[in-house]
């Protein structure tokens, strides 16, 4: 039986909660829970009419499988999708749900990651469809847990690696075009601001596709160097960005271990950096920003120096901080503990600057945003505002973390506490972040 009742959840506290989600005010899903209602109906829809026509991809057969000999796991699933009905249901009475049982989900996955996301401009959710499929369950007891089991999370990471190499095929060209739900129509080209991104070239050369090879290289397309120049070039003291985003937060003496399921998500450096140079981070700062959907999602070295070391650390997916819960008073997302958690990358840098000393930058995947590359190794040379990876599938937040007296001053603004994130102040890549001490 679902723990979750009418009379625990009411409409207005649900509301409340899920229109701070990180999903939400990022736009990755849509603002108006009628809208998600509806194209989760659609969609659920759609996927059972192909069915017939296009059995289980290797990966959600695997999860079949997984569901079905795992007694223990399959019955915490059935119970975060009836929680995730009872949620829809207090919120829309009268519109079908579309994912009453582990089967209706296994479809709805199947059909998902054999398609290229359309763009849509008026439904925000469109281009990230697993969040679409998962918001309510994610926002339940039962879905807390399912989220944060081993198995499932590794089946789940299986099935969005598939997803991920068929939007790196020339398969997924189809939505990328100046068609009205092509990612180059003209309303496209507004909102996501193509004009930093294409020339007039790629747009004659390739009049159809725009020179883009596939979905991924249109969400990870580079930008034209000059519309975003690197600050302090030939100063080591001046620190850059390494995204385009918003600050969500600079965390000040963070410790070498906290409780980062506490509300107020502090870093614990040993988790948060695998346990990697600890020692070297106690009591210094995190800079954390979040990336929105139409942001720039390539990163950038913030400093010149040595990579010391560069790995991508597995974790969780689509898992939010449990002690959130459904209070409306919260924090307005779970990035400060994602960060934590979340699959990760790692990129140490060596500073020729000795009074910066080592900085880490951590790229984050959230959700279906979850695809880390690096484009460096152990042992390379970066110089500031060099590229150093990308997110595949759109991007979802980064930290950037310093040694306790690195910085002298940051000349970005801290978020005020309780101020939802999209409020934070904007940060290109490139732009100076912060300044650093000099040695006395």
């Amino acid at each position: 039986m679902s723990n979750l009742t009418n009379k625990e959840v009411s409409k207005a506290t649900f509301e409340s909660t899920y229109s701070n989600r990180f999903g939400v005010v990022t736009g990755y899903v849509a603002k108006d829970l009628a809208a998600i209602g509806k194209w989760l109906s659609d969609l659920s829809q759609k996927a059972k009419e192909a069915y017939s026509n296009e059995p289980f991809q290797p990966s959600v057969e695997a999860m079949r499988i997984l569901l079905e000999e795992n007694y223990q796991l399959r019955e915490q699933v059935n119970i975060m999708i009836k929680e995730g009905l009872v949620v829809h249901r207090i919120y829309e009475p009268n519109a079908t749900y579309g994912i009453e049982t582990i089967n209706d989900m296994l479809i709805a996955l199947n059909y998902i990651i054999q398609r290229a996301p359309k763009f849509e401009p008026n439904v925000d959710h469109s281009a990230f469809p697993m969040s679409g499929l998962f918001v309510y369950m994610m926002a339940t007891p039962a879905g807390w847990d399912v989220f944060r089991n081993t198995e499932f999370n590794i089946s789940l990471a299986n099935i969005l690696k598939e997803w991920c190499a068929f939007l790196d095929s020339p398969a997924s060209l189809n939505v990328i075009t100046t068609d009205p739900d092509g990612w180059l129509s003209p309303a496209s080209v507004i909102k996501n601001n193509l004009t930093q991104f294409v020339t007039n070239s790629d747009m004659l050369e390739d009049p159809i596709h725009w020179s883009f090879t596939s979905y991924n290289d249109f969400f990870h397309r580079q930008i034209i160097p000059i519309c975003r120049p690197i600050d302090g070039r030939g100063n080591d003291n001046v620190i850059v960005s390494s995204n385009d985003g918003t600050v969500y937060r600079i965390a000040e003496n963070v410790k070498r271990e906290d409780d980062f399921e506490l509300k107020s998500q502090p870093y614990s450096l040993v988790q948060m950096l695998d346990n990697n140079f600890v020692d070297d981070f106690v009591g210094g700062t995190v800079l954390q920003t979040f990336l929105s959907g139409n942001d720039y999602h390539r990163w950038r070295a913030p400093i010149s120096g040595k990579v010391i070391k560069a790995e991508v650390v597995p974790g969780f997916m689509f898992s939010e901080l449990l002690s959130e819960g459904f209070d409306p008073s919260a924090g307005t997302e779970s990035q400060g503990y994602e960060a934590n958690v979340n699959t990760r990358g790692l990129v140490f840098i060596e500073s020729d600057n000795k009074a910066i000393g080592k900085v880490c930058v951590i790229p984050i995947g959230i959700t279906e945003i979850s695809s880390i590359s690096l484009d460096i190794k152990e042992g390379d040379y970066v110089e500031k505002g060099q590229e150093i990876g990308r997110f595949s599938y759109g991007g979802s937040s980064m930290c950037l973390v310093f040694q306790k007296d690195a910085i002298k001053q940051f000349t970005v603004v801290n978020p005020k506490k309780g101020v939802n994130s999209d409020d934070g102040p904007y940060v290109r890549v490139n732009a100076q972040i912060a300044i650093a001490n000099t040695l006395s």
